[in-house]
């Protein structure tokens, strides 16, 4: 039995080790990433007449660079002396990091923080614990979020992935050009004094010539998410403090009626989230409340 338990173990580890050399070897081929070398071969070949023609199959330069091929996936950097070219595997470890921070980057500098925080508060303004459950709220966020995005997101495609994927412009640039939509809408939904604040405390404050007039170039990109993140807080309180008071009245008034009979010990909630979900379809609450929400980014 110890026997056979070992084998398995050792099978299963080898099976791992495969899996991440097929996973390498697929993520090299997919980004032109060289994961194998590949050297210089000559092959000879004799015709009918008997003359002999040579060729290669791979060609390499003097300096023992081999050639690329145009389209390929490649990262660069400079050290102060040159710019160089990142290994493949670093490239791999910045691709799937990239890849990992996208929720994030996604859920913070996009409209999505705002419209989950105002679903979850109109559900616990409703009482109705799981109904909506919390996948459809998230894909209802989800898609109002693609909804809102969509001429940022076709902006940045225009300005930036399309030239670098033709190759007219550099990677710096295409970042750079990148981040200039999604820094617009970004400073559009922020207030100034949470700016303000986080340009204190980074000190970029004492950069700017005119302190209490400062423009959006002259926020740099880490102190505007953070302002943006708070801003979008704090309007999505607001919201949710808004859809709560016609709920709460109704509460007021059932607790008031459930005592004036003299039934202290049947919980008010009970009875009155019935009524409050018939007053949310009377109203066509989700109309209402996801209208005025997208409203609130244009």
């Amino acid at each position: 039995m110890k026997k056979s338990k070992a084998q398995t173990k050792k099978k299963y580890v080898l099976l791992r080790v495969l899996f991440i050399m097929a996973i390498a070897v697929l993520a090299g081929n997919v980004y032109g990433i060289p994961v194998y070398a590949t050297t210089t071969q000559s092959t000879t070949s004799s015709n009918g007449n008997g003359s002999e023609a040579q060729g290669t199959s791979n060609t390499t330069s003097d300096n023992g660079d081999s050639t690329k091929e145009n389209g390929g996936f490649s990262l660069t950097y400079d050290s102060g002396s040159g710019t160089g070219e990142l290994s493949g595997s670093v490239q791999i470890l910045l691709v799937l990091t990239i890849i990992s921070l996208a929720p994030s980057i996604l859920i913070m500098l996009t409209s999505f923080t705002r419209i989950i925080i105002v679903l979850h508060f109109t559900r616990a303004a409703l009482n109705t614990q799981t109904a909506p459950p919390n996948q459809v709220l998230i894909g209802l966020a989800l898609f109002l979020t693609v909804f809102i995005m969509s001429p940022v997101f076709h902006q940045i495609n225009e300005d930036a992935i399309q030239p670098y994927n033709k190759g007219e412009i550099s990677q710096e640039v295409a970042i750079e050009k990148g981040m200039e939509p999604l820094r617009e809408f970004m400073y559009g939904q922020t207030k100034r004094k949470d700016v303000q604040l986080f340009m204190d405390i980074s000190g970029e404050i004492d950069k700017v010539e005119n302190p209490n007039e400062f423009t959006e170039d002259d926020i740099p990109t880490y102190v505007l998410v953070p302002s943006f993140i708070i801003s979008e807080l704090r309007t999505a309180f607001i919201i949710g403090f808004l859809i709560y008071i016609p709920f709460i009245v109704i509460d007021m008034v059932v607790a008031s009626v459930l005592m004036s009979m003299g039934m202290m010990m049947l919980p008010p909630t009970t009875i009155s989230m019935p009524f409050k979900i018939l007053l949310f379809v009377l109203a066509d609450g989700w109309s209402l409340v996801i209208g005025n929400l997208v409203k609130t980014f244009y």
